[in-house]
């Protein structure tokens, strides 16, 4: 598609008939990217009985909601949201196409730019314009920010994780117009949804925690890490991870904090044996206490926490997790 100016969209995303979170922190965002470009916010929300979710998001900010409801769409199913998506997409020629950078998120946003043979920039976290009012997608990447642009082609997407913009305020009353996409008779998928299995998660849940221990490779190996586990146990705190430690297999991939991993605001930050790369510290917002144990005094994640503990950690962990026992016991 061709440079031109049209709305900025958000592609909704509903779980058991519940539009999630990140859709309506991105349609907060794209309130603020369409009243600057002077165009509208719409909002394409897929599923299935879900006309009353659809109406909800206009208190969000959104200007117009396309809405597709079918059995069929009650579950995401790649091809056939990419192929309403798209068709859609063609015929109304957005400026800007936001998704959260979920499990749908990740796999549809580059279906839909491929098909519309246009860029896409994952894992944002931020999103503004420039001077030619052109999207400036912002990324960690060579120990700093980057922004990336695509200015040729149209629509511009991005895809963005949760928590990294805040939830719009809520406008009681406000409304818009609910336009029910008519779909094809024979909708089908060539993929079926057997049985889904909910399990629940070890632990404290990380993207709710008030407190974090988060390690990285300084934690040296599983031993290292069960100290870890330990000590968070001793705190009820969650456990979180940089992507050396996922890959090491001494954490859970769930666990990643960061631009490519789950974004958090705990009242207390717990750094354990990582340097502080900003690829992982941008997963961090809001944090009230920020702490880090390392060994080497330059480490960059000094600098941006609130108390440092230069030490070895397999040393400091353990009589870090006796002491907290010893004042709890009395």
């Amino acid at each position: 598609m061709e440079n031109s100016k049209g709305p900025v969209w958000v592609i909704g995303e509903q779980v058991d008939g519940q539009v999630v979170t990140v859709t309506l922190q991105l349609i907060g965002q794209a309130r603020k990217l369409a009243s600057q470009l002077g165009t509208t916010v719409e909002v394409v929300l897929l599923g299935d009985n879900i006309e009353e979710q659809a109406r909800n998001i206009f208190s969000f900010g959104a200007d117009r909601v396309y809405l597709g409801n079918a059995p069929v769409l009650d579950q995401y199913q790649s091809e056939i949201y990419t192929d309403i998506i798209v068709k859609l997409a063609k015929e109304k020629e957005p400026e800007i196409i936001l998704l959260g950078s979920t499990h749908m998120g990740r796999e549809l946003a580059p279906l839909v730019a491929a098909r519309l043979q246009t860029g896409l920039t994952a894992h944002c976290i931020d999103l503004v314009l420039n001077q030619e009012n052109i999207l400036e997608q912002k990324i960690p990447a060579y120990g700093g920010l980057i922004s990336i642009i695509c200015p040729e082609k149209r629509p511009q997407m991005a895809t963005v994780a949760k928590g990294v913009f805040p939830l719009p305020e809520v406008e009681t009353g406000r409304t818009g117009e609910l336009i029910t996409l008519e779909l094809a008779a024979d909708l089908k998928s060539r993929v079926r949804t057997l049985e889904i299995v909910r399990t629940k998660p070890d632990g404290v849940p990380l993207g709710t925690a008030k407190v974090v221990i988060a390690g990285g490779a300084g934690v040296g190996d599983t031993n290292g890490w069960a100290e870890i586990e330990e000590l968070a146990g001793e705190l009820n705190a969650a456990i979180g991870s940089t992507r050396p430690a996922m890959d090491n297999g001494w954490a859970d991939p769930e666990s990643m904090i960061g631009q490519s991993g789950k974004m958090i605001c705990p009242d207390l930050y717990i750094g354990i044996g990582l340097s502080g790369e900003l690829q992982h510290m941008v997963g961090i917002s809001g944090c009230r206490i920020m702490v880090a144990v390392n060994n080497d005094p330059k480490a960059t994640i000094f600098e941006q926490v609130d108390f440092g503990i230069v030490d070895d950690c397999r040393q400091f962990i353990p009589l870090l997790t006796e002491k907290i026992r010893q004042h709890r016991s009395g």
